[in-house]
């Protein structure tokens, strides 16, 4: 029997890159023709207009955001957890429903990562237990120095608790965006509310370059300056290392086209809106299965539309008898991972609910330039669960 022809994928970055084609390869042709292919001109226009772009809309008389561009959203982390002199003989707290990335980050600064529970519901940092947490830290473990709460899917966590611990305790926070560029709480963006914030700009990601890339902001200009120096050998003179550093560099076609994306990341954004409300009312009409929950102060940016699906399998291929392709973000936990099992400390939840949910949520297809035709057959499929 032949395969299904999949006729909805569940993301298709070069539909993307078709969309603006004419725009991107303008803009990779200036980079090309200008000669300069590290940190130039490129780079730091683009760390400008999203430093800009993050801070829009903020309070008046708030500080200027700063931005630094780098290789990838991991080293993005590494290099805030550097800056903040985050390493060896420090926790950081993160979770253990995310990208394995996120750990990865915290163990190449040499520092222990001690991964807390989800909420069931939206898949982000529970912050009950982070404030436990905090409070009352496991024993054995270094000093806590830092929290990464993960804006998951598309979707704020729950802030304002946990900054309130992290103030109370001289605990930092880096926010990690990475699926979550664009997203609110409150009437606030994400990264704007921690110390500091990290954006994987990998090509799936709500903005994305054609290849890999991240960058981290902040308003506190003196941490910018110090993982500007981090990323190149810890050089503020060319050639004289200051301090030790790595080479974690956005180059200069990637800045380009990610120049090309950011002033229209906003109306992507709402697209993906869209498209999430016509799955949510197929699923509300088919009954079945419940739409994702929404914090109610909270601007989803959907950067994922996931389920939570008992029989997930059995969902999963009749999307793909049907030509729909779905995908599972993500299948094993970090500290069941071959890697991290049995050596990653966990709060005192033991991550119960984070091991429930990986073996029941799955992704329907989610990217902008999703046509009607295509959302409305996904949404069919929906209605007659």
């Amino acid at each position: 029997m032949n395969a299904t022809t999949i006729t909805v994928p569940q993301a298709d970055p070069g539909a993307g890159y078709r969309a603006q084609k004419a725009e991107i390869d303008a803009a990779v042709a200036r980079a090309l023709s200008s000669g300069w292919y590290i940190l130039g001109q490129e780079g730091a226009s683009f760390e400008k207009e999203f430093a800009a772009w993050q801070g829009a809309g903020r309070a008046p008389g708030a500080r200027d955001m700063r931005a630094v561009g780098c290789a990838n959203g991991t080293d993005a982390l590494m290099l805030t957890l550097r800056g903040m002199g985050i390493g060896a003989g420090c926790t950081v707290v993160t979770v253990s429903h995310t990208a394995v990335a996120t750990v990865a980050a915290i163990e190449m600064v040499g520092a222990t990562p001690l991964l807390v529970d989800i909420d069931p519901d939206t898949f982000t940092m529970d912050a009950e237990e982070l404030v436990a947490v905090l409070a009352d830290p496991p024993p054995g473990l270094p000093p806590i120095r830092a929290i990464i709460p993960v804006h998951l899917y598309g979707q704020a966590c729950d802030m304002d608790p946990m900054l309130a611990a992290c103030r109370e305790h001289g605990v930092m926070v880096i926010e990690d965006c990475s699926q979550a560029h664009g997203a609110t709480l409150g009437g606030r963006k994400v990264g704007t509310m921690g110390d500091a914030a990290c954006f994987s700009l990998y090509p799936t990601k709500n903005l994305g370059a054609l290849g890999d890339a991240g960058v981290m902001s902040t308003e506190d200009a003196a941490l910018a300056d110090r993982i500007g120096a981090i990323r190149q050998y810890g050089w503020k003179e060319r050639y004289i290392s200051d301090g030790v550093g790595v080479n974690s560099r956005l180059d200069e076609v990637q800045a380009a086209i990610l120049r090309v994306r950011l002033p229209l990341l906003d109306a992507a954004n709402a697209r993906r809106g869209q498209v999430a409300a016509a799955y949510d009312a197929a699923l509300t009409q088919g009954g079945r299965i419940a739409p994702p929950a929404r914090r109610i102060d909270a601007g989803h940016v959907f950067h994922q539309y996931v389920l939570r699906v008992p029989d997930r399998a059995a969902l999963m291929a009749r999307l793909r008898a049907e030509g729909i392709a779905s995908a599972i973000h993500y299948p094993a936990p970090v500290h069941l991972q071959p890697a991290y099992r049995g050596r990653t400390p966990l709060g005192p939840a033991g991550c119960a609910e984070t091991a429930r949910a990986v073996g029941e949520v799955m992704s329907l297809p989610m990217f902008p330039e999703l046509t009607d035709q295509q959302v409305e057959h996904v949404c069919g499929v929906l209605r007659r669960l």
